[in-house]
């Protein structure tokens, strides 16, 4: 069983940025495809981003490409994601997510994709 922590959301003006962290339990972080979802009030969770074992891989939905950055620290169990220009379209319940099962892609686009996940960071972004 793998347990994950969101932290970092927050309250930001339009145009700042916040970092998104996760930090995974377990001694197998390093074999888990990631990913980041969010889902604001009254719509369905989304994708936003996704990053494969090893980091070499990632991809990000297009809202949020070029200004999203998801990485990875496999020696402390932890994945961030980097959040600049911020706008209140992003405002949304941003959750962390691991696939534990066995993997054949890099990475992965859907919530069914995925087997454990956090409990969610609140991110607010006022215009």
């Amino acid at each position: 069983q793998v347990q994950l922590v969101e932290s970092g959301g927050g309250l930001v003006q339009t145009g700042g940025s916040l970092r998104l962290s996760c930090a995974a339990s377990g001694r197998t972080f390093s074999t888990y495809p990631m990913g980041w979802f969010r889902q604001a009030p009254g719509k369905e969770r989304e994708f936003v981003a996704a990053i494969s074992r090893s980091a070499g891989s990632r991809n990000y939905a297009d809202p949020v490409k070029g200004r999203f950055t998801l990485s990875r620290d496999n020696a402390k169990n932890t994945v961030y994601l980097q959040m600049n220009s911020l706008k209140p379209e992003d405002t949304a319940v941003y959750y962390c997510a691991a696939r534990g099962r066995y993997s054949s892609n890099s990475y992965y686009y859907r919530s069914d994709d995925y087997d454990y996940w956090g409990q969610g960071t609140q991110v607010t972004v006022s215009s």
